[in-house]
């Protein structure tokens, strides 16, 4: 069977990544979760004490930055490694997440990041989730699925994520640091956050997990059966 390019786009903390990996594991594809990559640039930036207008300096940078995925076998968490040491965790940091947003509109970063991706995902069969998948990275997926919930469920969920890794967050910081994210995303000038025009929109305000995950399939059934490939 001819494997997909499956595309997954939207705002922070509106299921994304959980849906993507459910998606990717049933189907036995990649999975690769851009926002982590973004994430691993920012906390490599923020280590190095690196500005985010030192533009030579982020341009060497990115030269020495290698990252990569793994699959922890215990956990069964798909985890990002930087420079070949596991950062998963830090990378959720909420210090992270107050400036990834920031580092991702620079077009520099944006552009070796993209090289990446489209690296990952060149030979198909693979689930990516992002801002820019179905516009950007791979505007030619054949699903592509665009993914929003209202902003005090959002950030109840990043609460709920942060307090699960022992850093305790007041909801108000939260919502503040989601609409900022939220803005930064959907205005920079670089692959802008936006709903693809053959994009399928998503609310997952009012659905589970695992209704999600059924929909995406159903997406993907779809696509299969359009292109003659079930």
């Amino acid at each position: 069977m001819k494997q997909l390019v499956i595309a997954i786009d939207g705002y922070s903390s509106c299921g994304k990544s959980t849906t993507a990996k459910a998606v990717a594991q049933l189907l036995h594809y990649a999975y690769v979760d851009t926002g982590a990559m973004y994430r691993a640039v920012t906390l490599y930036l923020l280590e190095s004490q690196i500005a985010f207008t030192d533009l030579p300096r982020i341009e060497q940078a990115l030269r020495e930055i290698s990252i990569s995925f793994r699959r922890n076998r215990r956990t069964g968490r798909n985890e990002l490694f930087l420079n070949g040491v596991n950062r998963e965790d830090d990378i959720r940091q909420m210090r992270i997440s107050n400036s990834v947003s920031e580092v991702s509109v620079i077009p520099m970063v944006r552009h070796a990041m993209v090289a990446q991706q489209q690296k990952m995902g060149g030979k198909r069969g693979v689930v990516m989730d992002g801002r820019d998948i179905g516009t950007t990275v791979f505007p030619d997926a054949e699903v592509k699925i665009f993914m929003t919930a209202e902003v005090e469920l959002r950030a109840r969920r990043r609460q709920d994520e942060l307090a699960e890794k022992g850093e305790i967050v007041p909801l108000e910081d939260i919502i503040e640091n989601l609409r900022k994210r939220d803005y930064l995303d959907s205005t920079r000038a670089e692959s802008p956050l936006r709903r693809a025009p053959d994009a399928v929109l998503l609310d997952t305000t009012h659905i589970t997990i695992t209704e999600q995950v059924d929909f995406v399939l159903d997406r993907v059934s779809s696509a299969l059966f359009a292109a003659g490939w079930d």
